[in-house]
């Protein structure tokens, strides 16, 4: 099953009104981590934008199997993205596991084959492509630019692919938000900001990195439930 991409994502153009400034944007949320219809409705009625379904992964929290990623997908409402994090890497790989799981969005959260984005393109062009930067120094910003080259949108993380076990992440760590910075201001693509977020440090990483959104897991969950006070102190710290 395939659903419409939505624009609950995209950047408003300054078509409409040439000769005037866009207004500040509201700065995206996506909650990632989903595990059942129940969390994605919750996240949904705290602000949610955007859903993360995990598949498979090498280590980290919040793996479901593809087949509930593909019933959570189907009853995502019209306007809110569902974003699939696959750790697969091969073009065959990657394009029959979106198409199979039916989300408007694949987060490739691994270095890719180059060829996997000319694939995707070609099998499912209303997929929107967000690939992965995991800041871990000062090269990422190089990682990113040529990735902007590719990618629909960039999403800086704090994992460890090259650890003996992948980290691809779900970490709870913060990583160096000066580099972060330095990338939204050098790619010319939406950058969402993921790693170690909470109520308690939105407010600070939005006006320490200035992202498009932010990407909170483990920072709005008690025990490994989705939390509603948590949410709820998110979206009021980020307005």
């Amino acid at each position: 099953m395939h659903r419409r991409v939505s624009n609950a994502l995209e950047p408003p153009t300054r078509e409409t009104f040439p000769n005037t400034l866009p207004a500040p944007m509201p700065t995206k949320l996506k909650v990632c981590c989903i595990a059942s219809i129940e969390e994605m409705r919750l996240a949904i009625a705290h602000g949610a934008d955007a859903i993360g379904l995990v598949a498979r992964m090498p280590s980290g929290p919040g793996p479901i199997p593809d087949e509930l990623i593909t019933e959570i997908a189907a009853r995502i409402p019209s306007g809110i993205d569902s974003f699939l994090l696959t750790s697969r890497t091969a073009p065959d790989e990657v394009v029959d596991h979106v198409m199979r799981c039916g989300t408007n969005t694949v987060q490739l959260v691994d270095a890719v084959n180059p060829a996997t984005y000319p694939a995707l393109r070609r099998a499912a062009p209303h997929i929107r492509i967000v690939q992965v930067i995991h800041v871990q120094s000062p090269d990422s910003l190089e990682e990113a630019r040529i990735a902007a080259e590719h990618a629909d949108m960039l999403l800086l993380d704090s994992g460890r692919p090259s650890a003996a076990i992948k980290e691809l992440g779900g970490t709870g760590r913060v990583h160096d938000w000066a580099i972060s910075r330095r990338i939204v201001e050098t790619v010319d693509r939406p950058v969402f900001l993921a790693g170690g977020l909470s109520p308690a440090n939105a407010a600070e990483a939005l006006r320490r990195v200035a992202p498009y959104g932010l990407d909170i897991c483990s920072g709005v969950r008690t025990a490994g439930r989705l939390d509603p006070a948590k949410l709820a102190a998110l979206r009021a710290a980020i307005g």
